[in-house]
């Protein structure tokens, strides 16, 4: 985990019940979930194996280990999770090279939560490196702290990464926003106790009490992030 949190950050606006923002990186705010199935097919064609459209829906959004552990099975590819990780992660790299694609309005929210002072974590099932060459695009100035899928014992779907941002920021969990793409992050961040923004980006995802769902990130803004925490959290 990386944090640069001044104590200036540790807390939204006087009058307001929401303490932070949470957001997942891979089809949340850059649209990079296309590229991990891509780079999937590439390498398990290079290992001999093809892999079924199918498969998508069950690895999208998972860490690593799940995901790779899930396609050496469904092959029977001869290649351990190590070396696949290896594997998946040097291809991943080369495909995103340096200009990451953001999602529609990541860009201004990201802006808007910096403009007025809402402290803000990245927190990805993604390993570190891979997280350090997307903020070279998305800009790590944005976040005050990120956590990465390598960095805790337990990742996505398990609670662990997003209670250890909502403690890195000083911040209940019942009172951080969370934004994700895929069931799993949902499923992480709702066994947090945060309250969760769904855009789904390439499985749906099912509304839910204490969930809302939105077709893209030009609908969310900070008012409206806001208005997910309840005034009994005040």
């Amino acid at each position: 985990m990386t944090s640069t949190v001044p104590a200036s950050l540790t807390r939204t606006a006087e009058g307001s019940a929401l303490q932070a923002v949470l957001l997942d990186m891979d089809g949340t705010l850059v649209d990079t979930e296309g590229f991990w199935w891509d780079t999937e097919v590439a390498v398990f064609k290079d290992l001999g194996h093809a892999l079924d459209d199918a498969w998508r829906d069950i690895v999208v959004g998972g860490p690593m280990t799940r995901s790779a552990g899930y396609l050496i099975e469904a092959t029977g590819a001869d290649i351990t999770l190590a070396e696949l990780t290896v594997l998946l992660n040097d291809r991943f790299e080369e495909r995103i090279g340096f200009d990451v694609p953001l999602m529609p309005g990541a860009a201004r929210l990201l802006a808007e939560l910096a403009r007025h002072g809402v402290p803000t974590a990245l927190v990805s099932a993604s390993h570190r490196r891979i997280i350090d060459r997307v903020l070279e695009s998305v800009g790590r100035h944005h976040f005050s702290l990120t956590v990465a899928g390598d960095e805790v014992v337990n990742t996505k779907p398990h609670p662990d990464p997003y209670l250890l941002a909502a403690r890195g920021l000083n911040a209940a969990p019942a009172r951080c926003a969370v934004i994700e793409d895929t069931a799993t992050g949902v499923a992480s961040a709702e066994a947090a106790g945060c309250r969760v923004v769904a855009v789904p980006s390439v499985a749906p995802i099912a509304a839910a009490d204490g969930r809302v769902v939105v077709g893209s990130l030009e609908e969310v803004d900070l008012l409206f992030l806001r208005g997910l925490i309840t005034h009994e959290h005040r």
